[in-house]
């Protein structure tokens, strides 16, 4: 009996010895799998990171390289690196960023891109950034009939020779551009505005404001409203329906824009091509945007015009603006701190 109990134990250790020399076996071979795998992962973890990572920094690049306006920088290092030297004109441009900071508050500013878009595109991007609303008047109707309204119920079939910027004559496609214009115009402003969220709003302006092809709409229409509010004061004052602003007036008295069509030809179809806004042009553009742009001009530094208001006339509760100029051509967009 005590043989067989023997027995029996010995091949149990022994049966369970074979089977922990299996298992064992098995274990560490998982142990060498799974250790193996760990490496893997984390080094495929790592590379996709550095992958991820130049991927980021590439857009980034490509993002900033594309903006149109870029961030922000400070006001007196921007002054120091742009107007070096004696001379008097660099002194007295110093002085007169000395006086944006001390005075008015200015400490950092977003350079807007030198072309002949500059003033339309820092006004916008800043209505865009600031999710300004649609002016009442914009509201009231629909801008995407504009085109038609001008074409057809007023008979100005002359706005087929309207130039889109450097595309300098487009003929009977005038009419769908400025339909593609205006849909942009209205879609991007009502999605921005809407958006009440700072951060995420100056995100979606940093994208819009990096593609040419977008922006530019936005610009066309911009200038095509310009025209529309054009024609329509010219009616009414052939009409004597009802008064009409006074910055209209001023704008009729140019002998290179006495009607709509040489407003359209000697002005609105070289602006983005061969001149940007002018004076008389910011009146018209703040108050059809029912905004009051406040424009630091530098070269008038000490003189009365060193700060002005377009347009001089507005209601209270316009939103304001401000731009900077150091030549009344390229403008970029001063940034206030208290």
């Amino acid at each position: 009996g005590r043989h067989e109990v023997w027995s029996w134990k010995t091949a149990s250790k022994e049966s369970l010895c074979l089977m922990w020399q299996k298992v064992k076996v098995q274990l560490m071979l998982s142990m060498s799998f799974l250790t193996a795998l760990f490496w893997y992962c984390r080094r495929l973890y790592s590379f996709l990171a550095q992958l991820l990572k130049r991927w980021s920094n590439y857009l980034q690049r490509q993002l900033i390289r594309n903006l149109s306006v870029l961030p922000e920088v400070d006001l007196l290092g921007y002054s120091a690196r742009e107007w070096k030297g004696e001379t008097k004109q660099a002194k007295q441009m110093r002085e007169a960023y000395e006086e944006l900071f001390r005075s008015c508050h200015i400490k950092y500013l977003r350079q807007v891109r030198r072309d002949n878009y500059s003033v339309i595109r820092a006004v916008l991007f800043q209505i865009f950034s600031q999710g300004i609303p649609f002016p009442s008047w914009m509201k009231e109707r629909d801008i995407l009939k504009l085109p038609e309204k001008l074409l057809y119920s007023q008979g100005c079939n002359w706005i087929q020779q309207y130039s889109f910027g450097p595309e300098r004559y487009t003929g009977p496609n005038a009419f769908g551009k400025l339909r593609k214009c205006m849909e942009a115009l209205k879609t991007n402003w009502a999605e921005i505005s809407a958006t009440r969220d700072h951060e995420e709003r100056g995100s979606m302006c940093n994208t819009l404001f990096s593609d040419e092809s977008k922006e530019y709409k936005l610009y066309e229409a911009i200038k095509f409203i310009m025209l529309y509010e054009v024609v329509e004061a010219y009616e009414q004052i052939k009409s004597r329906d009802k008064p009409v602003h006074n910055l209209f007036s001023l704008l009729f008295a140019r002998d290179s824009s006495s009607d709509p069509l040489s407003f359209m030809m000697n002005h609105l179809n070289s602006i983005g091509d061969s001149i940007c806004l002018d004076q008389v042009d910011l009146f018209l553009l703040g108050y059809l945007l029912e905004v009051k742009i406040r424009v630091y001009r530098l070269h008038r530094f000490n003189t009365e015009e060193f700060q002005v208001k377009y347009p001089d006339e507005y209601r209270r509760e316009w939103n304001e603006i401000s731009l900077l100029t150091e030549d009344d051509h390229y403008y970029h967009i001063p940034l206030f701190r208290t």
